[in-house]
């Protein structure tokens, strides 16, 4: 039975090997020290943190996210440790929230490798904190047991490692929080909550598994809440109840009854939403977190399945009585059988649900709206233009070693949070490595106009606006699409001087926009704003750019989204090196992609490596060339 803990309550550990799983809401960044009798944490190497997630006995997670899953042996530990505080931080300078007042209460639990609960605290009452110690494993006479802490500190990180004797607290908080930057800048942003019951419930065949779950091997990535237990089988809720609202929205089609056994037949727009288009968005994102947990119940399954195999072979070897005749043989071959039985059994579960995954994308394909649809698509072939601003934009597609055909479209939200950067660079994969370097810039820069024409058509005339900067001409063969169409208000800038005209004219309608924003009179803009979203495509960064055009890039990176100015960035990280960490910040703020595949973008949920595949567009030119001439001519029109 579960320990439900209380601030400062504690509770017997009945083993020593051990999952500690945590449900924030929230990306936040999950660490542990190792402390002396005193809890003194005798120096940096007794810190397990994104930059350096091992130490003996216990491994954390890579990267911030709303759910981690901590692994500890506390056998494996040091003898001179006898405490390991298990801590919670909200990664700063990152645009997420400065405190915990504002987040649900983070929910931890202690379990063991088969993920039955052995205790779990629910941390209230943090108001300022930013960072807090959410868990306590000590040793007290030989044997180990769990306290419940909830310490805040409003100073964050920093404040807390010092508190527990780090003598250079600070600097380690600085490289913790600069490793979770760059983890967050591979991240995919979960989508902001647009309606109010958005939390996602899917129904799988079969038996539940033997804790309710319909994962046999492995419970649900989110934890179930104390008060709500798992559900004997049908619905599986991931989502911490403490995030649900009450207003209801308009109820989604209703799908057809399941038949006895079998799995429920899926609809297109499942999910909740006020118009189609944000219910088939909200499913969309359903499907890519629900492979993201089906995926990790599979995978730490598997990895129970092994500990338990180097259990047994261990318990088999130490035994003399099997290390004469034939009952070792048989002792480890038992072993095996049983950890293949436990992965086929994961496997099989994994593969009913994939299946089920793979009958809603047949589903909801072909009923995606055009800004959320591949080129192939017939709405393409037969483009009309829209009459409403798009939600959200796909960009390419995703998927996970374990079922390469199951894809998930990769819908960013409109208008850009973040700005892109197309990397036109060979260290990022394999497949970039393979292509010469002049044929994997043109790659990119036909990804980038790929891109760009997508963002024109599907926005209504007149509501978007492409500037692009190509200081050395490099780009102009990738360009003819958007040139010979005429969706281009002015030519491609190069050399230093078009550099400059392009940021200046950028620079000064966002000081413009945010002035009149902030005086409260923003339909008072100048006659010669162009009040339309407007994107920047830069090619060939650095080359033509002097110092004061680096710092109106990073000031439209960083200003730009919230008034409309958003930026495409074409460029090999390593062609701007010499320039050090100054550019590391600017890095950060675009969303990379690849114009090959690539497994570098990360899921929100549980930090799975995702390969994502761009969207090419049809070879010939003919569709892209149909359909911006559309967008130009319904540009010209509008304009007079």
């Amino acid at each position: 039975m579960t320990a439900e803990l209380v601030r400062g309550q504690n509770h017997p550990l009945p083993q020593s090997r051990l999952e500690i799983r945590v449900s924030a809401g929230h990306p936040v960044v999950a660490g542990a020290t190792l402390g002396d009798e005193q809890g003194t944490v005798r120096g940096t190497e007794w810190v397990a943190h994104p930059g350096s997630p091992q130490l003996p006995g216990l491994e954390v997670s890579r990267q911030a996210a709303a759910d981690h899953r901590l692994a500890v042996d506390l056998e494996a530990v040091p003898e001179t440790v006898h405490r390991v505080n298990v801590l919670l931080a909200l990664p700063v300078g990152v645009g997420g929230p400065a405190s915990f007042a504002s987040l649900a209460a983070p929910f931890v639990a202690v379990t063991s490798l088969d993920g039955s609960e052995v205790a779990s605290y629910t941390i209230t009452g943090l108001d300022a904190e930013s960072a807090v110690v959410a868990l306590e494993l000590y040793r007290r006479q030989g044997a180990w047991k769990v306290r419940a802490v909830g310490q805040g500190y409003a100073g964050g990180l920093a404040e807390m490692l010092t508190d527990q004797g780090l003598p250079r607290g600070h600097e380690l908080a600085s490289v913790i929080l600069d490793a979770v930057a760059g983890g967050l800048a591979r991240s995919v942003a979960a989508p902001p909550p647009r309606t109010t019951d958005g939390d996602r419930v899917r129904t799988t065949a079969g038996p539940p598994g033997p804790e309710g779950d319909h994962r046999p091997a492995a419970p649900p990535e989110t934890p179930p809440h104390p008060q709500q237990p798992v559900p004997e089988g049908g619905p599986v809720d991931y989502a911490h109840p403490r995030r649900r609202t009450t207003a209801p929205p308009p109820p989604p089609p209703a799908a057809p009854p399941a038949q006895p056994g079998r799995a429920p037949v899926p609809v297109a727009g499942d999910a909740s939403g006020w118009s189609m288009d944000e219910r088939l968005y909200n499913q969309v994102w359903g499907m890519f977190e629900d492979l993201a947990r089906t995926t990790a119940a599979y995978r730490s399954a598997v990895d129970f399945a092994e500990s338990r195999l180097e259990q047994e072979l261990d318990k088999a070897l130490s035994d003399p009585r099997n290390r004469i005749g034939n009952a070792g043989t048989n002792a480890r071959e038992q072993a095996r059988a049983k950890c293949d039985a436990l992965i086929a059994q994961a496997r099989e579960v994994l593969e009913r649900d994939i299946a089920q995954l793979l009958a809603e994308s047949q589903v909801v394909e072909p009923a995606l709206p055009l800004a959320y649809a591949r080129w192939d698509s017939p709405l393409w072939s037969a483009y009309q233009l829209p009459m409403e601003n798009p939600m959200a934009l796909r960009v390419g597609d995703l998927h996970l070693p374990e079922r390469p055909d199951l894809r998930i479209p990769m819908l960013v939200r409109l208008p850009l949070e973040r700005g892109l950067w197309i990397d036109s660079g060979r260290t990022g994969s394999e497949a970039a490595l393979l292509m010469d370097q002049a044929q994997l810039k043109q790659l990119a820069m036909d990804t980038a106009v790929a891109v760009a024409a997508r963002l024109l058509a599907v926005y209504p005339a007149g509501e978007f606006t492409v500037h692009v900067i190509d200081p050395a001409g490099a780009a102009a063969s990738s360009l003819v699409p958007l040139v010979s169409s005429g969706v281009l208000d002015e030519p491609p800038a190069t050399g230093a001087g078009g550099v400059a005209a392009v940021l200046a004219k950028l620079t000064q309608r966002v000081d413009l926009v945010q002035m009149a924003v902030r005086g409260g009179a923003a339909d008072a803009l100048p006659a010669g704003v162009d009040t339309a979203e407007q994107l920047l495509i830069v090619n060939d960064f650095p080359h033509g750019f002097d110092d004061r055009a680096l710092t109106q890039l990073r000031y439209l990176a960083d200003e730009g989204p919230s008034v409309g100015v958003h930026l495409m960035m074409v460029a090999d990280r390593e062609d701007a090196s010499a320039y050090g960490p100054v550019l590391d910040p600017l890095w950060r703020s675009l969303l990379r992609i690849t114009p090959v595949p690539d497994d570098h973008l990360a899921d929100p949920w549980v930090g799975h490596a995702w390969t994502y595949e761009p969207l090419q567009a049809p070879p010939g030119g003919r569709l892209l060339g149909e359909v911006l001439g559309q967008v130009a001519s319904a540009r010209r029109t509008w304009r007079r």
